[in-house]
């Protein structure tokens, strides 16, 4: 049977049309379906009382603007629902602003804690990308119950921080006092521990990740301008624009606690060259490390890097006598002292 080659075209008009509609990024069918699930009732007040508690534990008055802006709704939907928070004796006005009542506060938290036990569990139990951990427990902290996520706390042995370095809030909800300051603040040469990576806005955060920075390491300041912050960090430099800078908490380390020796990475060994392998990054996590631990890849282990693909990456290093194709992203979270 012989196809009209018009009526072919248009029904793969028609099909790929549907496809658009259905997939379209920011306004397809699916997106829509989504994005109406997440604005629900009790799903936009939930993240209302988060907002909420966040601007009061960073010293920020609330106001309807803020709240609108983070919730992405209108103004008149975001009037409407504070007043049934209102009524629902979850939120005070205060002049022009609103506050969270105690109960208020109490609900905050609990979503907290649910959500930074989550991005704890994909951390360290998981291999979802480092990017996609606060996305998916923003959808789980709605879903979790209080039992659900106890039993998710006893099952990591009661965490006390989330991967980004978030002290994660009590089963009683209790929260230490915030700590440290911006990098940008930072002065130059004094050395700082990174405690908390600001995962929100998504693009930032991407760099940050990008930059292979996390909690617990040491860096310092070596230069400052208009347009960049200078810094070194695992005895690498490392540039970032200052709204990007501020985004990472660091505490200064007394004067008298020495700066650590940096090691060199797996990367840094040439062709035949051998390492012992002193360490595994903090930033490596989950499956990812437990894979590099199975390879042998564990302290006092003797790496040398035999072969080097066509286009650079991966390499083969040969590991207790067998070789592993490592790219060079894993390579780098393997920290060793070069062999004489």
């Amino acid at each position: 049977m012989q196809i009209d080659p018009f009526q072919a075209l248009v029904i793969s008009g028609v099909f790929l049309a549907a496809i658009i509609l259905l997939f379209w990024p920011r306004f397809g069918l699916i997106t829509r379906l989504r994005h109406a699930k997440r604005t629900t009732q009790r799903v936009l007040s939930e993240d209302a009382l988060k907002h909420l508690y966040h601007q009061e534990y960073r010293g920020r008055a609330s106001s309807l603007e803020s709240l609108s802006g983070a919730l992405e709704i209108t103004r008149d939907q975001t009037a409407r629902l504070l007043t049934k928070l209102e009524t629902a004796k979850l939120v005070e006005l205060k002049g022009d602003d609103f506050a969270l009542s105690p109960d208020g506060r109490t609900n905050a938290l609990r979503i907290i804690r649910v959500h930074r036990l989550w991005e704890r569990y994909f951390a360290d139990a998981t291999g979802l990308a480092e990017i996609e951990w606060h996305e998916q427990a923003e959808r789980r902290e709605h879903e979790t119950s209080l039992e659900e996520a106890e039993a998710l706390a006893k099952q990591m042995s009661n965490p006390l921080h989330d991967p980004h370095g978030d002290p994660i809030p009590t089963s009683s909800g209790e929260l230490p006092p915030r700590r440290g300051k911006p990098l940008t603040d930072l002065p130059i040469g004094e050395v700082a521990q990174i405690i908390h990576l600001e995962d929100e806005p998504e693009i930032i955060y991407a760099q940050l990740v990008a930059e292979g920075l996390y909690p617990g390491m040491q860096i310092y300041t070596v230069g400052k301008s208009a347009e960049r912050i200078k810094c070194v960090a695992d005895g690498e430099e490392i540039k970032l624009a200052p709204v990007v800078a501020a985004n990472v908490t660091v505490l200064a380390l007394p004067k008298e606690q020495k700066m650590e020796v940096p090691y060199l990475s797996l990367t840094s060994l040439n062709m035949g060259e051998s390492g012992v392998v002193v360490s595994i990054s903090k930033a490596c996590r989950g499956l990812q490390r437990r894979r590099l631990m199975d390879l042998g890849i564990v302290p006092g282990t003797v790496v040398t890097a035999e072969l080097k693909s066509a286009s650079g990456n991966p390499t083969a290093y040969n590991i207790r006598g067998a070789m592993i194709a490592l790219r060079k992203d894993q390579a780098h979270l393997v920290h060793i002292h070069r062999q004489i």
